[in-house]
């Protein structure tokens, strides 16, 4: 079972790298409307400093992943510095996106510990440090490669106890959360649903709560408010829209995103453009 395509099929995934090189001293990296940080440390040591001020030491080849926007700085010895590559990361749908909601404001993975990555990341730090042609389209690609394998060790190594990634990880809840992904028009209730994770009504509710943090119908809604801005940003009626993702009306569903967002469909759009 993919648990990810159905995800990344409706809300892209793009990586721009934007520096690679050798940092000395401090860098301070500022935070964008809706871009986060991914940056890839081929040689530190280094330290990164957040908002609360509080220092992490790296002191080995790492990821460095900040999934929404955040400042922060990087902190490196002034005569040895750090190789790095930095990259902004946007996820399709902005702040909206659940996956972005979902993550850590900062995700720290010791290259060591994917594997499964070495080859690419050695070709992304090849290209990086390089001057060849087409290297910028071939060092963004790279990235988003490596940014999907980081959300697979996300879900596979369990390092999220609540959200979406541990639903994403236990394979009953799972099943019933890409059913959602997969027909968000469906009119579905909660039988159906603990239908597809193997589970009685009661126990599915109970465990899809506490893995998810919020219920079912609740995870629905949020997911078909995503799609529409999603589609609405694309210039798609409001109607055309609600039919989409399981509203039967404009009105039916400009109710929901305004429960949701505190604004209509309409104005929202408006806003984005």
């Amino acid at each position: 079972m993919d648990r990810l395509s159905p995800l990344l099929d409706r809300f892209a995934l793009s990586a721009r790298v934007f520096y690679s090189g050798t940092l000395c001293g401090v860098t301070t990296f500022e935070a964008t409307d809706e871009a986060g940080h991914l940056h890839v440390v081929r040689r530190g040591p280094l330290q990164v400093q957040g908002a609360d001020r509080r220092l992490i030491d790296i002191d080995e080849p790492s990821l460095l992943f900040y999934p929404r926007p955040a400042g922060h700085r990087l902190r490196t010895h002034r005569q040895t510095g750090a190789d790095v590559v930095c990259a902004s990361v946007e996820f399709g749908g902005g702040l909206g996106n659940p996956l972005a909601r979902a993550l850590p404001p900062l995700l720290v993975i010791r290259l060591a510990d994917l594997p499964a990555l070495a080859s690419t990341l050695a070709l992304l730090l090849d290209e990086a440090f390089e001057q060849r042609s087409g290297r910028q389209a071939i060092v963004d690609r790279l990235c988003e490669v490596v940014l999907v394998h980081v959300l697979r060790h996300t879900i596979e190594h369990r390092l999220m106890p609540t959200g979406l990634f541990a639903g994403l990880a236990d394979a009953r809840l799972a099943r019933a959360i890409q059913a959602m992904h997969d027909e968000p028009a469906r009119k579905w209730s909660l039988e159906e649903l603990a239908g597809h994770a193997g589970m009685s009504r009661a126990r599915f509710a109970v465990n899809f709560r506490e893995a998810v943090g919020q219920t079912p119908l609740d995870y629905l809604t949020d997911w078909r408010i995503g799609l529409a801005q999603t589609l609405l940003r694309k210039g798609k009626p409001v109607k055309i829209v609600a039919e989409e993702v399981g509203y039967g009306s404009a009105t039916a569903l400009s109710r929901a995103f305004s429960t949701r967002l505190g604004v209509s469909p309409m104005a929202w759009a408006r806003r984005e453009r």
